[in-house]
């Protein structure tokens, strides 16, 4: 019998990315939430600068699994199976993951909080915000951005504000409007306390 197409899959974005930090004993998986455009992704490269991570990025694994996505429900739970797979096989062979991605709805984040309790993890929370006006400009200065993967545009945004709910666990606030060196500051603690 072979492999199934999920198990092929995890496999496929296992090996875009790269070369995977040094496995540590509890490793930490750390979620980040948050609407379009508040800016996720550089949250989660400049703790990646501070501590070894791997990133996992689901607007690049979307693209890797979907070259022409069409940003479906079936799409989208296919595409998060996958991560939430890899993440559980990352963590389990003690290596920290950040998860980027908008984990708006709290039934999504509950997959998260199984897997870091199934493996142990420490689980960090974050839920990264800035002031609409300022996303807005971000969304529509993305299209000449390389290092910005998402499709995600101001009508986007609109149309999952009123679908975000309160997270169920602990968590930090990152306002990415104000210097974020502080909270990243907490966050590294956090990590490295025993």
């Amino acid at each position: 019998m072979g492999e199934s197409r999920l198990t092929k899959d995890v496999k496929r974005l296992k090996q875009n990315l790269g070369e995977l930090p040094e496995p540590v004993v509890d490793p930490a998986l750390v979620v980040v939430c948050g609407l379009p455009g508040t800016g996720k992704s550089y949250f989660c490269r400049k703790l990646a600068e501070r501590l070894p991570f791997v990133i996992i990025e689901s607007d690049a694994f979307q693209r890797v699994l979907f070259p022409s996505p069409n940003y479906s429900r079936r799409e989208s739970s296919y595409l998060f199976d996958a991560c939430h797979l890899l993440i559980e096989k990352l963590l389990g062979k003690g290596i920290p993951v950040i998860l980027d991605a908008t984990n708006l709805q709290e039934r999504n984040r509950e997959h998260l909080y199984h897997i870091a309790d199934i493996v142990g993890a420490k689980l960090i929370m974050v839920n990264v915000k800035a002031p609409a006006e300022l996303v807005h400009q971000r969304l529509d200065g993305r299209r000449n951005s390389p290092e910005d993967k998402s499709d995600a545009d101001w009508t986007v945004y609109q149309r999952m504000e009123p679908t975000v709910q309160r997270i169920g666990r602990n968590y930090f606030v990152l306002d990415t409007s104000r210097d974020i060196t502080p909270v990243i500051e907490k966050i590294v603690r956090q990590v490295k306390r025993g």
